[in-house]
């Protein structure tokens, strides 16, 4: 049962199917934007924020693969869910190498597809306690807000994130106590394709000890793990 509207951008130019999946997905609680060609997709996506994106590979104007890649190469880390005729492995694999989260082939069953989309959605969205670290989130007296990527110190003081921050910080919260590999920090905050060199991430986490810890040379919060990554301990 789905407590919260999550949001889903549709991209779809079969009429018939995109009014069918559509309907089903209202109808499992979601609220579903559509889109009927690449361009339009792209347009929406640069105006609103969304839980997961379903979309079809041969579009108008701009197909799937270029969409995909545009949205990881701006570090755009929504969900996607590819929906293609296109069954072939090389298209598959395309699709994935690209930054798709999953490939669904035409034509698939429908239960299947409610299935991955729950999937994506909670994997996405993971819960942490009675907060959602997606919006806030708060700990030593810190508190964070990711929707407006405010943060309001202990000590009382205000700053304010840029988007890379915000979404590191996101992953190491979201996976709090948990050792979060360099490679996994690469490919979702940066991209599939945009490895920085890995001491840009460490120069972050010093960032974020300068914010947040008492004393950032004997860190409490972001820990580092010799030859693996990072983890945020709370």
């Amino acid at each position: 049962m789905i407590n919260k509207k999550r949001q889903i951008l549709l991209v779809e130019d079969e009429e018939h199917l995109h009014q069918a999946l559509k309907l089903n997905l209202e109808l499992e609680g979601y609220d579903v934007n559509s889109a009927f060609d690449g361009k339009l997709a792209l347009d929406i996506i640069q105006n609103a924020v969304f839980d997961l994106i379903i979309l079809d590979i041969m579009l108008p104007n701009v197909d799937g693969f270029t969409i995909i890649e545009k949205l990881r190469l701006n570090n755009n880390h929504t969900p996607i869910l590819v929906l293609s005729a296109k069954n072939s492995s090389f298209n598959r694999v395309q699709g994935l190498k690209l930054g798709a989260d999953d490939y669904l082939n035409k034509p698939f069953n429908l239960e299947e597809l409610l299935l991955r989309v729950a999937k994506l959605i909670q994997k996405s969205n993971p819960v942490t306690g009675s907060q959602d670290p997606s919006l806030q989130f708060e700990f030593a007296g810190h508190s964070i807000n990711f929707e407006s990527l405010e943060v309001q110190l202990a000590d009382g003081k205000k700053l304010q994130l840029t988007k890379t921050e915000s979404l590191l910080l996101r992953l190491l919260i979201e996976n709090k106590n948990t050792v979060v590999s360099r490679e996994k920090i690469l490919q979702t905050v940066w991209g599939y394709q945009v490895f920085p060199n890995t001491r840009t991430i460490d120069n972050f986490i010093t960032a974020f000890r300068k914010y947040f810890e008492k004393d950032s040379k004997n860190p409490e919060y972001f820990i580092s793990v010799r030859g693996v990554g990072y983890k945020f301990k709370i």
